[in-house]
């Protein structure tokens, strides 16, 4: 199996079929976990199964995207108390090593009302294009958050991002640039401020770029996972999903 084939037969035992015996052959047992409040390992996952299928949880994947060993999903939960709310959107991104899903990182955050210009946090295109400009979408992407978010070069912010159509999933800010200028400029007032430190994981397929970055929001630790989809050389649309680092977690493996 591709590693894409791999991680979904893997969701699929734990969160469609609740088959515990299919997925302990597709987990590692020493399974890497960096959401918060899961314990490390294969068997707590195991463990979580019958509960998970008692719950009612149902999971809706509406991208996915690989590159190498991982792959990104762009979910949604439904029926998550067992996560901390009745619907959650989350992107989780795995590893695949040997053959088995050997780790996992994720960010969920409740679902919000549409965007000022009407898009939710999952609509949008689903197709995976131009793979074979996969890396160029990658460096463009890359250089986006390094320069733009990282160092704060705004003034270059057209180098990267469309003038013509950028199509916004987050729902406090509106589409276009005028749209994301507005949002950065209210949060200025309000004293709000974001900040990208580090960026851990960047994961590209065709017009699809996902990056998962470490920083502050409101001065509270902060990990942020974007994706980012690519057109003619420039960024066009954008999801995101935006979750506070907790100062203590049920492993010693970080949020990254």
């Amino acid at each position: 199996m591709t590693p894409k084939e791999l991680v979904m037969e893997a969701v699929a035992a734990i969160f469609v079929n609740f088959d515990a015996t299919a997925a302990e052959q597709l987990l590692a047992k020493d399974y890497i976990q960096h959401n918060p409040a899961v314990p490390t390992g294969a068997a707590p996952i195991l463990g979580f199964i019958p509960g998970l299928k008692e719950s009612g949880i149902e999971v809706d994947i509406h991208r996915v995207i690989a590159e190498g060993d991982m792959v990104v999903l762009h979910t949604t939960y439904n029926n998550a108390q067992a996560f901390g709310a009745e619907t959650l959107v989350g992107f989780d991104v795995f590893r695949v090593e040997d053959g088995k899903v050997a780790e996992h990182w994720d960010n969920l955050t409740p679902v919000t009302p549409p965007n000022p210009s009407g898009h939710t946090q999952t609509d949008g295109p689903t197709e995976i294009t131009d793979l074979d400009k996969t890396a160029e979408s990658k460096a463009l992407v890359t250089d986006f958050v390094n320069t733009i978010l990282n160092n704060g070069e705004v003034d270059r912010i057209t180098d990267f991002l469309s003038t013509e159509t950028y199509i916004q999933h987050n729902s406090n800010i509106a589409d276009g640039l005028d749209g994301l200028g507005a949002a950065l400029a209210g949060m200025a007032e309000r004293g709000i401020q974001m900040i990208y430190s580090d960026v851990h994981i960047v994961v590209a397929e065709g017009n699809f770029v996902f990056t998962a970055s470490e920083g502050t929001f409101a001065d509270k630790p902060t990990a942020f996972y974007d994706l980012f989809r690519v057109e003619n050389g420039k960024i066009v649309e954008h999801w995101d999903v935006i979750a506070d680092i907790p100062a203590e977690m049920a492993h010693d493996n970080g949020k990254f």
